[in-house]
């Protein structure tokens, strides 16, 4: 099932009332402080016709709500001896600097890490995330249940949008939000190579993507998840023996009032976040899994 794409619009639908003529309310300021006499009835009259006015204009007030996507990573990308050299600022920041054209319609993009105070979600944090990725590989079992709990709610009750990718098929939210072990068959790096393909070009996701080739640790099917409503990014391995098998390589679910989206590839080792085509693929991923409120 396709979705549609997030409306680059604010949360609210309502027509946003008329702006008052400031300059008129001025005009009659003016006149106020030039008639001293002016009693106190006419003169309270005023003052509430210029707060009306104010009120009647609340984007003089407040810039409307935005939209913010939490990048997520366990801190061990940048630690270990291999995966440092590819990602030494960490793979959040990978892919946080990707979505970096967000930020022209209104995006804000926020790092987070397991070493972070609330292990990098406040509940202020989580609370105004429109959308979560998520990697992790060794510390699965850190992450507080209390915390999985809480974008539970975020995601099936409040609509906040979940990206997986990698090895975080393994992660607590997302085996919580799918409710299956979110295992695959085998887990391989032996130089395989997975041609990824766009299977459905109309899907969000699948703009401007085209079909493309990397390295990649192998994940071998079945895969333990629900049936996905959609796969946008098929796959096609070819081993070192040169045999083929076939693996899925985007998956989408509604669960609840939230949509969630796991990306097979992103080994640590390889430098899949700094890749043009992942890139495309993440920021339509974000902007899909935005959830209007």
């Amino acid at each position: 099932m396709n979705k549609s794409f997030a409306q680059e619009n604010d949360r609210t639908k309502s027509e946003p009332p008329k702006e008052a003529n400031l300059s008129e309310h001025a005009s009659f300021l003016s006149l106020a402080a030039a008639r001293p006499s002016l009693n106190r009835r006419a003169a309270l009259g005023l003052g509430a016709t210029v707060a009306a006015g104010v009120l009647a204009a609340p984007s003089l007030l407040a810039a409307a709500p935005g939209r913010k996507v939490v990048v997520w990573s366990e801190g061990t990308a940048n630690v270990d001896t291999a995966s440092k050299k590819v990602y030494p600022n960490d793979i959040n920041t990978a892919i946080a600097e990707g979505l970096k054209p967000l930020e022209a319609k209104g995006w804000e993009v926020v790092k987070a890490s397991l070493d972070d105070p609330d292990q990098g979600l406040s509940d202020d944090r989580l609370n105004s995330t429109d959308v979560l990725i998520w990697w992790g590989h060794k510390k699965h079992g850190e992450v507080k249940d209390e915390l999985v709990s809480r974008i539970q709610k975020r995601v099936k009750d409040e609509g906040m949008g979940f990206i997986g990718t990698h090895s975080a098929h393994f992660s607590k939210p997302l085996k919580r939000l799918l409710g299956t072990p979110c295992s695959w068959r085998e887990y391989v790096l032996d130089g395989t190579t997975v041609q990824i393909s766009v299977k459905l070009p109309d899907h969000p996701i699948c703009k401007g993507v085209e079909d493309f080739n990397i390295p990649i640790e192998r994940y071998g099917e079945p895969f333990a998840v629900p049936p996905p409503e959609a796969v946008p990014l098929d796959g096609l391995y070819t081993k070192p023996n040169g045999d083929k098998e076939p693996a899925r390589m985007g998956m989408c679910w509604t669960i609840g009032k939230g949509k969630v989206f796991y990306f097979t590839p992103g080994h640590e080792t390889y430098p899949d976040y700094f890749r043009p085509q992942v890139r495309q693929i993440f920021l339509n991923a974000v902007q899909w899994a935005r959830t209007e409120t």
